[in-house]
């Protein structure tokens, strides 16, 4: 397609966006009755349901013919042949390959012309993984007492912990083999309130960075290690390390035995890395079958997103779906409410995958976007949500488009208790929808014996607009195939996102400027140190600092 047809199938979206009425939804389906059955796809073990938002046959096809204009699909092509697509760092993406058999024939296109096996690379990672895996469970490895491990504790930031986290707090049990613990932030309150939990003798410490320089991971890690060497000895606390980097001088340099580090290639981006040795702490902590069974129901997804026609494709029509609100009407947050308490760290996994990848304001081609790109995303698990911000979702001045994640049959035999979760998700979905309307509320108010002149002074404030926006993703139950299935579609939404606003969603540079200056800050808070040149603003705030630490200058 040409930048002539980009720019007219551009047009088009935002001409029907124009429509008068093109944000309302109740009124297509009191036109039809057929909505959500003509609205609703199934993809793996995921039915989506995007019957609540106002996508219309009209807009609908409209986007299909931007996604075939931008050239989405056949990006996602040279994405699975390894062409490298992340252009600002001349890398391919194969997180894809991360969960493919060996004979899926994934390969890494190098710059330089070199094109190495993916496959090759990710089954020796694999098996090095398994074997550890499987020696820390049965014994065969122990701690320095020769103790056996219970608990992991995760040392990393951003991708190195957040997907992580997020998979073992959704799929560990009181039956899981090991204890996962995460240590993210640098603000050491972080280390204090996990350290008392723990056990030396019994603790496995792994420290999650490709560089093995990401300053707060190192931070961390020279903490633990200490309190591991305060309790073992230096020599003793080497048996409790170890490192998941590239960086082996590194590794070698902090005491990681050379048999305990687990690396990853170039081609996979730390958001997108918990199904490479990033996740150990998964495997360690919930068992090797639950990470193989994570590994599965993502190649399910990445199956169908490579072969699904446009129309039926899930993770396009997600991000179609954000397109219409975000470019079409002008809607910049998007809440994330899994209706299931062990996707808690769900939203904030896809904070990063989706903020991280998509706050960007330059084309692949170092032009200003021409259109808003990356939402707000936030949210929280419900039905905490609805005690929280959901307030402003129903009753707010802009809408906010909200993804539900339901998940039919739970894990435990409180059947009472699950009913009401998902009648409270299929409610707030439902009453965004909806809304209530003046003569709904009278109604209601005169049956409950309210005088009318009170109705009406609270008339106002008891209005919903309705019309509110939501996708719902219904699963079957929620296990590591199906949780996989889960994170693989919203990654592949993004690369959609990225493909269809003309952005690299791989690279970040916007985090290193404030990685720059911290590193000049740093020393001038240290008790010796002196205040360098920075806006009046930061000046005054460290001398402040230093005022109150009780240091000069």
């Amino acid at each position: 397609m040409t930048p002539f047809d980009r720019e007219a199938a551009w047009n088009r979206v935002a001409a029907l966006a124009r429509r008068p009425g093109s944000g309302a939804i109740r009124p297509l389906f009191a036109a039809d009755p057929q909505r959500f059955q003509r609205f609703h796809r199934q993809a793996c073990d995921i039915q989506m349901d995007f019957s609540k938002t106002s996508v219309d046959d009209e807009s609908l096809a409209a986007l299909l013919e931007l996604a075939r204009a931008t050239g989405v699909m056949a990006r996602r092509d040279a994405m699975a042949a390894g062409e490298p697509i992340n252009q600002t760092e001349g890398r391919s993406v194969l997180h894809m390959a991360l969960r493919a058999s060996r004979n899926a024939g994934f390969v890494a296109r190098h710059t330089d012309g070199t094109v190495e096996d993916a496959g090759a690379a990710v089954e020796e990672t694999l098996r090095a993984m398994q074997s550890f895996v499987h020696a820390v469970h049965t014994g065969d490895i122990r701690g320095a007492t020769g103790e056996s491990f219970t608990d992991v504790i995760n040392i990393g930031i951003g991708g190195s912990d957040l997907g992580p986290f997020m998979a073992s707090r959704a799929l560990w049990t009181v039956r899981s083999p090991m204890r996962p613990l995460y240590l993210a932030n640098a603000d050491a309150h972080n280390w204090e309130a996990i350290r008392p939990r723990l056990n030396p003798q019994r603790t496995l410490m792994l420290v999650a960075s490709k560089t093995f320089t990401t300053a707060e991971t190192m931070a961390n890690a020279h903490v633990v290690r200490g309190w591991l060497e305060r309790n073992l000895g230096e020599m003793g606390a080497r048996r409790h390390m170890v490192a998941l980097s590239t960086n082996h001088e590194a590794t070698a340099a902090f005491g990681v035995p050379a048999d305990r580090v687990f690396g990853f290639r170039d081609w996979v981006g730390g958001r997108f890395s918990l199904w490479s040795a990033i996740g150990l702490s998964i495997a360690l902590g919930c068992g090797w079958e639950d990470f193989s069974d994570l590994l599965a129901g993502a190649r399910a997804m990445d199956e169908h997103f490579l072969s699904a026609p446009a129309e039926e494709n899930l993770p396009l029509l997600l991000a179609l779906i954000t397109v219409w609100h975000v470019n079409g009407l002008g809607l910049k947050a998007h809440a994330i409410l899994p209706y299931d308490h062990r996707l808690s760290r769900f939203p904030a996994h896809l904070q990063q995958l989706e903020m991280e990848s998509l706050g960007k304001r330059v084309t692949l081609g170092g032009t200003p976007v021409e259109r808003d790109t990356g939402p707000v995303i936030f949210g929280e698990p419900g039905t905490n949500a609805q005690h929280s911000f959901m307030q402003l979702l129903h009753q707010g001045t802009t809408p906010v488009p909200a993804d539900f994640v339901l998940v039919a049959n739970p894990d435990h035999p409180y059947a009472e208790n699950h009913r009401l979760l998902l009648s409270n998700g299929l409610a707030q979905a439902e009453a965004l929808l909806r809304g209530r309307t003046a003569e709904e509320v009278r109604a209601e108010m005169r049956k409950a014996g309210t005088p009318p002149d009170e109705i009406e002074r609270l008339l106002p404030h008891r209005l919903f607009p309705g019309d509110r926006p939501s996708t719902t993703l219904l699963l079957d139950r929620l296990d590591a195939y199906t949780l996989g299935q889960l994170v693989a579609l919203y990654e592949h939404k993004v690369f959609c996102l990225g493909a269809l606003w003309d952005i690299d969603a791989f690279d970040q540079w916007g985090v290193e400027l404030g990685k720059q200056l911290a590193k000049s800050i740093l020393p001038e808070l240290e008790p010796e140190g002196q205040v360098g040149e920075h806006d009046p603003s930061t000046t005054g705030l460290i001398q402040r600092i230093r005022q109150l630490q009780g240091l000069q200058g």
